[in-house]
């Protein structure tokens, strides 16, 4: 659906005006959380992490300490050769949220990171977040999940059949 009004920017530049050509660049810095994950079944959490490296053509030589950062980060460190039938729940959110990160996105995008999880989960989940959003990131999250509105929310846009409502 394209938008009837108003503008979206992303690092400074309305996106309606980059040139197709131009897209995968600005795809580059726009992470994305999946509530399903989006892991692939045959890599490891490393691999599963690299992944996004290779898209973006980053040289393999830079690769471990930036993977190894990143994981440290979501704390997925000691999980860094598992595979995710190996993981929870938890920590496949944590590989997706990795996976969006090592890129260093300006803007993240959040589908439901939370609605497959428990809470305690969720809440730890939310605490990255927070976390990467002190640290200057843009983090837009739609969810449904009213106690993470209550506690985390910053601002609030309620949307019913694609229209802001207030």
């Amino acid at each position: 659906m394209l938008a009837d009004s108003g503008e979206i920017e992303v690092d400074g530049v309305n996106i309606a005006n980059v040139n197709e050509r131009d897209i995968p660049i600005y795809r580059q810095k726009i992470g994305t959380v999946f509530q399903d994950f989006k892991v692939l079944p045959e890599r490891t959490v490393a691999e599963n992490v690299e992944v996004a490296l290779a898209v973006i053509g980053l040289p393999q030589d830079d690769w471990d300490q930036r993977v190894k950062h990143v994981l440290k980060l979501v704390g997925l460190i000691n999980q860094i050769g598992l595979f995710p039938a190996q993981l929870s729940g938890g920590e496949l959110q944590r590989v997706s949220l990795a996976r969006a990160l090592i890129v260093n996105p300006k803007l993240l995008l959040a589908d439901e990171p939370t609605g497959n999880l428990d809470w305690q989960t969720s809440d730890s989940i939310m605490q990255i977040f927070e976390k990467i959003n002190k640290e200057g990131k843009t983090i837009m999250m739609a969810t449904h999940n009213q106690e993470i509105l209550k506690k985390y929310k910053k601002r609030v846009i309620h949307l019913e059949s694609g229209r802001i409502t207030k």
